[in-house]
């Protein structure tokens, strides 16, 4: 941690707005990149990486130093990804005939058709594809550990970190998360040839 960051957060812990900005700036993009691996769509990402933001200014008062600043920041974003996943795990069903009442009146329900056609299915064939899809099948604490690891490149040290867990945890749920996404994507291989 540079002197300049220190002072800039000694500054923004006592709320001062424009040192929190340049404070944060060169974490925006990483934010917001981990945001969208773990949300999958940029709307979601975006909305958590400003939650997180919002928090990180809320609670920077609370940051200790012991830890780098950037773990810290991204523990808040993992953290806010793993509450909004848990959180639209959790959707309420609707009938899909009733309309939505807004203010500005009814509007009817429109549903994506998500299932697989043809032209989706060659696509798949693409290594990027499958990985993607495959990842996303994966567990929580094994896609999460592979989103940090294998994607976002953090070191064992910054992931026991951001997850609050031991190094021997990490490497442990690393392997394993790799060899279920071996499994997952021969599965995937087998069902698209």
């Amino acid at each position: 941690m540079t002197l300049n960051e220190k002072i800039l957060i000694k500054k923004a812990s006592n709320g001062d707005i424009n040192a929190f900005e340049k404070l944060i700036d060169s974490y925006q993009k990483r934010a917001y990149n981990i945001a969208l691996k773990f949300m999958k769509e940029p709307e979601d990402a975006k909305d958590v990486s400003q939650q997180a933001f919002i928090k990180i200014f809320k609670y920077i008062k609370t940051f200790n130093f012991k830890s780098s600043f950037n773990t810290w920041i991204y523990r808040i974003i993992v953290n806010i990804c793993i509450d909004s996943i848990n959180k639209n795990n959790k959707n309420e069903t609707y009938l899909l005939d009733n309309p939505i009442e807004t203010l500005e009146g009814k509007m009817s329900r429109d549903v994506r058709d998500d299932r697989n056609k043809p032209d989706d299915i060659l696509d798949k064939k693409e290594s990027r594809e499958l990985v993607h899809n495959a990842i996303n099948r994966l567990d929580d604490i094994y896609r999460i550990i592979i989103i940090l690891r294998d994607i976002e490149g953090f070191s064992y040290k910054e992931i026991s970190e951001i997850l609050e867990i031991s190094i021997g945890t990490v490497k442990s749920r690393i392997k394993r998360g790799r060899d279920k996404l071996r499994i997952i994507l021969k599965e995937e291989l087998e069902q698209n040839l």
